[in-house]
C-alpha cells in the first residue's frame, strides 16, 4: 500500500469525505498515514468550492490510536524531530467545518483526531478513550488540553489518569459526541450535516467557526467583542443580502460564497 492509499478522498457537492484506510491494523495512526492526513487537510485550504469535511475510518474503526510498535523503539529526541504538531496543525486548522463519523473504536490518537473535528457524529457501538498512560505515556495531541475544554476537568481526569475506556452513550452525555445514532446510520447522518452546512452561506460558516475556536481561549470581553466584528463583517457580504431578500421573499437563496 502507497502513503497515498492510507487516505482515501472522495468529493460529493462540495464536501469532502476524508477516509483512514489502514483497516488491517484497526486504522492505527502511523506515522505515513499522519503525512498524509495533513497533505489532504493542508489542500483544502486551497479549494474555495469546497464547503464541509467528513472525516472517518472504517466499521470496525475509526482510528485505534498511534502506532505503539513504532513508538516502542524511538526515544525524546527522535521523538521531538518528527514535529507531530505540525501535522495536527493542518487539521486543526482546516477553514471549512470537519465532521468526525466515528464507527468501532477511537482511541488515544484516535480519539484526538475525532477532537480535531468540529462535530463527532457517533454509533451506539464506538468506544472513546485515551489509553496512553497504560502503556507509560500520555495524550500529546490535545488529549489532555481539547478533552478538558470539551467535557470539564473532572471528566477528562478521570479519562486520562485511568486509561478507562467509554462507550458513545457516556461520550454524548458527557458532551463529548454531537450526536449519537445507529451504527449503520453514522456516515449518511455525517454527511447529511456536511451537505447541510454545505449548502450554507460560507463566510458566515467560517467565521461561526473561526469565533467559536479563538474565543474559547479569550476572554468572554474579548470574545464577545471577536464575535460582534464577525457579525459586521458579515454585513458587507452578497450572501447576506441574498440570504435576507430570500427571506422576505419567501423563496429558497441562492449562495456564492462572496
Amino acid at each position: 500500500m502507497t502513503e497515498q492509499d492510507l487516505v482515501l478522498v472522495e468529493r460529493q457537492d462540495g464536501v469532502a469525505i476524508v477516509r483512514i484506510n489502514r483497516p488491517e491494523v484497526l486504522n492505527a495512526l502511523s506515522m505515513p498515514l499522519r503525512r498524509r492526513l495533513a497533505e489532504v487537510f493542508e489542500s483544502f485550504t486551497a479549494e474555495s468550492d469546497l464547503r464541509a469535511v467528513v472525516l472517518t475510518g472504517d466499521d470496525r474503526a475509526f482510528a485505534a490510536g498511534a502506532d505503539i510498535a513504532d513508538m516502542a523503539q524511538i526515544g525524546t529526541v527522535d521523538m521531538y524531530l518528527r514535529h507531530n504538531e505540525r501535522l495536527w496543525g493542518a487539521i486543526a486548522n482546516c477553514p471549512q467545518p470537519v465532521i468526525a463519523a466515528v464507527n468501532g473504536y477511537a482511541l488515544g490518537g484516535g480519539m484526538e483526531l475525532a477532537m480535531h473535528a468540529d462535530i463527532i457524529v457517533a454509533g451506539r457501538s464506538a468506544k472513546f478513550g485515551q489509553p496512553e498512560v497504560k502503556v507509560g505515556i500520555m495524550p500529546g495531541a490535545g488529549g489532555t488540553q481539547r478533552l478538558t475544554r470539551a467535557v470539564g476537568k473532572f471528566k477528562a481526569m478521570k479519562l486520562c489518569l485511568t486509561g478507562e475506556i467509554i462507550q458513545a452513550e457516556e461520550a454524548h452525555a458527557m458532551g463529548l459526541v454531537s450526536d449519537l445514532v445507529e451504527d449503520d446510520q453514522v456516515f449518511t447522518h455525517a454527511l447529511g450535516l456536511a451537505r447541510r452546512i454545505a449548502s450554507l452561506p460560507p463566510i458566515a460558516v467560517e467565521q461561526i467557526k473561526e469565533v467559536i475556536l479563538h474565543g474559547q481561549d479569550a476572554s468572554l470581553g474579548a470574545a464577545l467583542t471577536m464575535e460582534r466584528k464577525a457579525l459586521q463583517i458579515l454585513f458587507s457580504t452578497a450572501d447576506k443580502n441574498e440570504g435576507m431578500a430570500a427571506f422576505l421573499e419567501k423563496r429558497k437563496p441562492s449562495y456564492t460564497g462572496r
